[in-house]
């Protein structure tokens, strides 16, 4: 049976960017080139292309703002099947999402408590689409690390990451489509009929390096059990579960390099929530003038 391909990308990218300890190895960045350009996300693609088996494939997307930014894929596995099966068989193919964040001057993880999504909710299914142009919903895995610039230019490093089951974000693929799918836009707006309202939303979801126990760690989410059994790609080393609306809770694996040393991990709803959670966006700031008219 193929090796689900979740854990080959943490197989790689762990041995890529930490030491057999878990430290965190020193590496070289190039510059961006423009405002979309995203090295690192290119570095990670080409890495997957690498050195994931020979039988695996990994595609970039094709330009800035598409998702996910890459594709891992078995093309003998997917091949004449339905795609329906692709839909959720991680072993054949998987979508991946990166998300760098960055570190305050006191250390903490940078927007711990809720991440911008910009105009697509993370979600554990996103869709893209096949050769033939046809829609094709994949499963979703999103990549978070901090990256840390070293005092040589060009040099950098992580000092923690992230591979997270999309489903551990968010669930719900019906709102995930009505999001992400095509949206009206208002034109002709304005005093002279010019302007355009796109009506982008701007979506903020969970960032599992705000958990404490996730940070300054090299961990996998999963929401399949059992993964590191008959092979040394990763250890088990615990449990996460989130509570849903109704009551009920969807539990994931949490696989780490090494084990624990404090025994395996239970974490319920461990991911933090913004303190502000008004229901009303804040309006614009308030440019003070120092003039007092009469009135």
């Amino acid at each position: 049976m193929a090796v689900d391909l979740a854990i080959e990308a943490f197989a790689v990218l762990r041995a890529e960017f930490f030491d057999a300890e878990g430290k965190p190895k020193t590496f070289h960045l190039r510059d961006k080139r423009n405002t979309q350009d995203d090295p690192f996300d290119e570095m990670v693609a080409a890495l997957l292309a690498e050195k994931t088996p020979d039988e695996v494939r990994c595609d970039q997307a094709s330009g800035p703002l598409i998702t996910p930014d890459m594709a891992l894929y078995r093309p003998a596995l997917c091949d004449g099947l339905p795609s329906d099966q692709l839909r959720s068989d991680t072993s054949r193919i998987v979508g991946l999402e990166v998300k760098k964040l960055e570190r305050s001057a006191g250390g903490r993880i940078a927007r711990a408590s809720g991440l911008d999504y910009n105009s697509t909710p993370p979600c554990g299914t996103v869709r893209a689409y096949n050769a033939n142009g046809s829609v094709l919903d994949l499963r979703c895995f999103y990549l978070f690390v901090c990256l840390e610039w070293g005092s040589e230019p060009g040099t950098c490093s992580l000092s923690a990451l992230c591979l997270c089951d999309g489903n551990a974000l968010n669930a719900d693929f019906d709102y995930y489509l009505s999001v992400a799918g095509q949206r009206s836009k208002e034109i002709g707006v304005g005093s002279y009929g010019d302007g355009a309202n796109r009506n982008r939303p701007m979506v903020i979801f969970a960032n599992p390096l705000g958990t404490p126990q996730l940070d300054h760690a090299v961990t996998l989410i999963h929401g399949k059990a059992g993964l590191a059994s008959g092979h040394d790609k990763a250890q088990d080393a615990g449990k996460l579960r989130r509570k849903m609306p109704d009551g009920t809770s969807n539990e994931f694996s949490i696989y780490m390099q090494q084990a624990p040393d404090g025994g395996p991990l239970l974490l319920n709803d461990p991911f933090l929530t913004p303190a502000n959670r008004s229901e009303k966006t804040t309006g614009r700031g308030k440019f003070l003038i120092g003039v007092r008219p009469s009135s």
